[in-house]
């Protein structure tokens, strides 16, 4: 019968790797995520492990739900093991993976560009790009009794990010007095009216859900609300004639981030910012928009020409000639001499900036740079759009900026935090606790069991809690592994 084996996000948010198996012999992979954080080292999952440390002699497939590196960052380590088997994801995802690839190899493996290539070719030869809504049948090699099918749903977390429903018809199943049993895996789902995406939406039934619950402890604000704390933190920041810094994932937040400033500046024009210091005063339009990212302007370039999968919002924008990602106030960082030409000219000048750079979490990038130069000026601001796993550079930000001497540590060194901080949470590409509910409760026919992942404790707890309330006869589970 089937069961789910977790290979990862079950004792915090990164790692994302689980296991369907079918059977005793054959078994689907959904995605295989990197550790980030506390979560690469101690004991449990996520214990040092970049290596694959599980068997794979039944895997028939993976399913890449979307390309995050805490989803696809151990990918390239899956291929070296000898996974050979199809790699289905997203159209969008399939454009989107090998660029992420390429950039998890020359960080964290080898800058060879032969070893490069190859990994890439054969993940070319991989990879099968699948339509939304439609279902495929996945090719098992040792039951012909059983059938698998897959279709997958949009998740609205970044631009090709899916969620995928398995359709499993076997003689077990059968005598039970089913067709059919669906597993559903839901990747990161994201909150409704995220610029650029479309609304996730629940599928009609499922038998059998494995969810994630990043914010399953809180709610976000609303769109228009946290549109106008960006606007405001921004404002603010910005009086003081200093560098915004925003921390920021190359893919999906660098997006959104410039999608929402373009509207900034397009209801703003001609109005201004005043210095508090000097009265001086500076135009919205005149203000420089940094994007210290190479990969992210790949990314962009990629968003651009996908532009069939954005939502209704900004294809109407788009239509009446604005340019929702390439407006003019932004300038783009590529080559590392630049960058540090740019850390520099900020940390002299007083003329206000916004900067864009990975890592989102502070962890390794660009961003550490500008926050090892700028982060002891009192005049500079960071601006926390997303979730700081525990164990990063961006959650010791977050907890020490306001006590007194507070630091953050970067290669072994201190850096005092003089800068002001500020975290708007209803960035997140996450769904909110309230959004993770709504999701089980729209399916029609309500999953008999439950698997709560992708979580800290107390998120995992109280999601679990409030399902139980509101499902008694529902089995809600938290996997130890």
């Amino acid at each position: 019968m089937l069961t789910i084996k977790h290979h990862g996000a079950v004792q915090g948010v990164t790692g994302s790797c689980h296991e369907l198996f079918i059977d005793e012999q054959q078994s689907v992979l959904i995605d295989c995520g990197l550790f980030q954080g506390a979560e690469t080292s101690g004991s449990g999952a996520g214990a040092n492990r970049l290596e694959i440390d599980f068997d794979l002699s039944a895997m028939q497939a993976l399913l890449v739900t979307h390309v995050h590196i805490d989803h696809v960052g151990r990918l390239p380590y899956l291929l070296a093991v000898g996974f050979h088997g199809p790699i289905y994801c997203s159209k969008p995802s399939a454009e989107l993976l090998p660029l992420v690839i390429e950039d998890a190899l020359k960080v964290g493996v080898t800058r060879n560009a032969s070893i490069i290539r190859a990994c890439l070719t054969r993940l070319a030869s991989q990879i099968v790009p699948m339509d939304y809504g439609e279902w495929i049948k996945i090719p098992l090699t040792r039951d012909q009794s059983t059938q698998v099918q897959l279709k997958l749903y949009q998740a609205g977390h970044i631009l090709g990010s899916a969620y995928g429903v398995f359709r499993v018809k076997s003689p077990a199943i059968k005598a039970s007095g089913r067709r059919y049993h669906d597993v559903l895996f839901s990747g990161d789902l994201g909150a409704p009216y995220s610029p650029l995406l479309n609304a996730p939406k629940s599928p009609y039934r499922a038998d059998q859900v494995v969810i994630e619950s990043t914010y399953g402890d809180r709610n976000h604000e609303n769109r228009s609300l946290r549109r106008r704390n960006l606007q405001q933190s921004i404002e603010h920041a910005l009086s003081d004639a200093g560098t915004v810094l925003i921390p920021a994932f190359s893919i999906g937040r660098t997006q959104e981030l410039l999608y929402e400033l373009e509207h900034i500046i397009h209801q703003n024009t001609s109005k201004t910012i005043s210095h508090t210091r000097s009265g001086k005063s500076i135009r919205w339009e005149d203000i420089d928009i940094i994007i210290d990212s190479p990969l992210a302007s790949k990314f962009t370039e990629v968003y651009k020409s996908l532009k069939d999968y954005w939502d209704k919002e900004a294809k109407v924008r788009v239509k009446a000639g604005r340019h929702p990602l390439s407006f003019e106030q932004v300038t783009t960082i590529d080559s590392h001499e630049n960058h540090l030409q740019t850390v520099d000219y900020l940390k002299r000048q007083t003329r206000p900036a916004i900067v864009i750079a990975a890592s989102g979490m502070c962890a390794g990038g660009r961003m550490v740079n500008y926050l090892k130069a700028l982060l002891g000026d009192a005049r500079n601001n960071v601006l926390f759009v997303g979730y700081q796993a525990a164990g990063t550079p961006g959650r010791d930000i977050l907890r020490y900026h306001d006590k007194a001497g507070g630091y953050v540590i970067f290669d072994g060194v201190k850096y005092p935090i003089q800068a002001q901080v500020k975290q708007i949470s209803g960035y997140s590409a996450h769904a909110g606790q309230k959004d993770l509910i709504h999701f089980i409760k729209r399916m029609r026919v309500k999953p008999q069991k439950v698997h709560i992942v992708h979580g800290d404790d107390t998120a995992k707890a109280r999601l679990k809690m409030l399902l139980e309330e509101m499902y008694p006869e529902m089995k809600v589970i938290i996997p130890s592994e």
